[in-house]
Protein backbone atom coordinates (compact mmCIF):
# COMPACT_ATOMS: atom_id res chain seq x y z
CA UNK A 1 0.00 0.00 0.00
CA UNK A 2 1.38 3.37 -1.01
CA UNK A 3 1.75 6.17 1.48
CA UNK A 4 -0.09 9.44 1.16
CA UNK A 5 2.98 11.24 -0.17
CA UNK A 6 3.59 8.65 -2.84
CA UNK A 7 -0.04 8.79 -3.93
CA UNK A 8 -0.07 12.59 -4.07
CA UNK A 9 3.20 12.61 -6.01
CA UNK A 10 1.75 10.14 -8.52
CA UNK A 11 -1.40 12.24 -8.92
CA UNK A 12 0.63 15.41 -9.43
CA UNK A 13 2.86 13.75 -12.04
CA UNK A 14 -0.18 12.41 -13.85
CA UNK A 15 -1.70 15.91 -14.00
CA UNK A 16 1.51 17.40 -15.35
CA UNK A 17 1.83 14.68 -17.97
CA UNK A 18 -1.71 15.11 -19.22
CA UNK A 19 -1.02 18.82 -19.68
CA UNK A 20 -4.70 19.56 -19.74
CA UNK A 21 -4.18 21.95 -16.87
CA UNK A 22 -2.15 25.02 -17.27
CA UNK A 23 1.07 25.40 -15.33
CA UNK A 24 -0.30 28.52 -13.65
CA UNK A 25 -3.18 26.56 -12.15
CA UNK A 26 -0.78 23.90 -10.92
CA UNK A 27 1.35 26.61 -9.29
CA UNK A 28 -1.73 28.04 -7.55
CA UNK A 29 -2.75 24.61 -6.27
CA UNK A 30 0.82 23.92 -5.11
CA UNK A 31 0.95 27.31 -3.33
CA UNK A 32 -2.35 26.63 -1.56
CA UNK A 33 -1.07 23.22 -0.49
CA UNK A 34 2.20 24.71 0.81
CA UNK A 35 0.37 27.48 2.68
CA UNK A 36 -1.93 24.92 4.29
CA UNK A 37 1.09 22.96 5.51
CA UNK A 38 2.66 26.20 6.78
CA UNK A 39 -0.48 27.21 8.70
CA UNK A 40 -0.80 23.76 10.23
CA UNK A 41 2.80 23.96 11.40
CA UNK A 42 2.21 27.41 12.85
CA UNK A 43 -0.91 26.25 14.67
CA UNK A 44 0.93 23.25 16.10
CA UNK A 45 3.80 25.48 17.21
CA UNK A 46 1.37 27.92 18.87
CA UNK A 47 -0.38 25.04 20.63
CA UNK A 48 2.93 23.76 21.94
CA UNK A 49 3.86 27.24 23.22
CA UNK A 50 0.51 27.57 25.01
CA UNK A 51 0.94 24.06 26.39
CA UNK A 52 4.34 24.97 27.81
CA UNK A 53 2.89 28.15 29.30
CA UNK A 54 0.09 26.24 31.01
CA UNK A 55 2.57 23.63 32.24
CA UNK A 56 4.66 26.43 33.78
CA UNK A 57 1.57 27.86 35.48
CA UNK A 58 0.70 24.40 36.77
CA UNK A 59 4.22 24.08 38.17
CA UNK A 60 3.96 27.46 39.91
CA UNK A 61 0.60 26.49 41.39
CA UNK A 62 1.99 23.19 42.65
CA UNK A 63 4.98 24.99 44.15
CA UNK A 64 2.68 27.45 45.95
CA UNK A 65 0.60 24.56 47.30
CA UNK A 66 3.68 22.72 48.58
CA UNK A 67 5.07 25.85 50.23
CA UNK A 68 1.70 26.53 51.88
CA UNK A 69 1.30 23.02 53.20
CA UNK A 70 4.88 23.00 54.51
CA UNK A 71 4.20 26.33 56.21
CA UNK A 72 1.12 24.94 57.93
CA UNK A 73 3.03 21.88 59.11
CA UNK A 74 5.86 24.11 60.32
CA UNK A 75 3.40 26.19 62.33
CA UNK A 76 2.06 23.01 63.93
CA UNK A 77 5.58 21.99 64.95
CA UNK A 78 6.31 25.51 66.19
CA UNK A 79 3.16 25.45 68.32
CA UNK A 80 4.28 22.21 69.99
CA UNK A 81 7.73 23.69 70.63
CA UNK A 82 6.27 26.87 72.11
CA UNK A 83 4.05 24.84 74.43
CA UNK A 84 7.06 22.85 75.67
CA UNK A 85 9.06 26.05 76.23
CA UNK A 86 6.10 27.67 77.97
CA UNK A 87 5.66 24.75 80.36
CA UNK A 88 9.39 24.76 81.13
CA UNK A 89 9.35 28.52 81.77
CA UNK A 90 6.29 28.20 84.02
CA UNK A 91 7.97 25.48 86.12
CA UNK A 92 11.16 27.54 86.35
CA UNK A 93 9.20 30.63 87.44
CA UNK A 94 7.33 28.61 90.09
CA UNK A 95 10.62 27.17 91.35
CA UNK A 96 12.12 30.69 91.61
CA UNK A 97 9.01 31.88 93.45
CA UNK A 98 9.38 29.05 96.01
CA UNK A 99 13.05 29.85 96.50
CA UNK A 100 12.31 33.56 97.01
CA UNK A 101 9.79 32.82 99.76
CA UNK A 102 12.38 31.02 101.87
CA UNK A 103 14.62 33.22 103.91
CA UNK A 104 18.34 32.99 103.39
CA UNK A 105 19.05 33.29 107.10
CA UNK A 106 18.39 30.53 109.48
CA UNK A 107 16.32 31.14 112.60
CA UNK A 108 19.30 30.66 114.97
CA UNK A 109 21.79 32.91 113.24
CA UNK A 110 23.51 35.79 115.09
CA UNK A 111 21.66 38.59 113.35
CA UNK A 112 18.29 37.12 114.21
CA UNK A 113 18.98 36.70 117.94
Amino acid sequence: MKTFWEQSKAVALAMVEKAKMSKGLLLVIAAIFVFQLYFVRELLAAEMIFGLGFAALLGLGALAYVVGSLGERGLDYAEVGVRVIGESARRGFNALEEISRKSFRQARSESVQ
